[in-house]
């Protein structure tokens, strides 16, 4: 009779009581992460055409920038049968492909530099405070959505946006600040200025 009692007094548990008790036990809830968010510039879109066996196949190509303009920039291209698809696939390789460049004061690079990358050279140096970006096409683009401020530009040979782009992110990522030389070579500013 006892068993009989004893099996009539447990009830059965909802669903519901059950997700309560798992979370009375967790005292924090789930909190997502911040996303870190970068500034996007669509560089480039354009129709691209592939001749194939059945017909001339029709695609979108878009070249965008992202950065954050403290020194982090990107470049990536992509292509869809949308041009707002390629946008999306081009902003997630510029993402991905995103390096950190050196920037003095805040403002504008250490040194002068000079870049070729294919058919394309492009030459940036260093200006005084105030000066603001003497560039122009792609070269500002870069410069500005890396958020440097105060530098003077020359781009030759090819003007095509992309490759301008290319070789601008080359020179850039090829700067370095005189912390960096001084680490390579072991040796301290006044040794290396002196």
């Amino acid at each position: 009779m006892e068993e009989k009692e004893n099996k009539m007094e447990t009830k059965k548990v909802s669903k519901t009581e059950k997700k309560d008790v798992k979370n009375k036990g967790n005292k924090k809830p789930f909190k997502k992460s911040p996303v870190k968010t970068l500034d996007e510039v669509v560089l480039d879109t354009k129709a691209v055409v592939k001749v194939t066996k059945g017909g001339r196949q029709r695609r979108f190509q878009a070249v965008v920038l992202v950065g954050d303009k403290k020194g982090l920039v990107g470049l990536g291209t992509g292509k869809a049968n949308e041009v707002s698809e390629a946008v999306k696939k081009a902003r997630q390789e510029a993402t991905k492909n995103a390096v950190r460049i050196a920037i003095v004061d805040g403002r504008t690079i250490p040194h002068e530099v000079v870049c070729k990358q294919g058919a394309t050279t492009v030459i940036i140096k260093p200006a005084s405070a105030g000066t603001g970006l003497v560039a122009g096409g792609a070269v500002r683009s870069v410069l500005d959505i890396a958020g440097v401020k105060d530098v003077m530009s020359k781009s030759l040979g090819s003007r095509k946006k992309i490759n301008v782009a290319r070789a601008t992110i080359s020179a850039l990522q090829s700067v370095k600040t005189i912390e960096q030389v001084c680490a390579e070579r072991g040796k301290t500013k006044e040794e290396i200025l002196g």
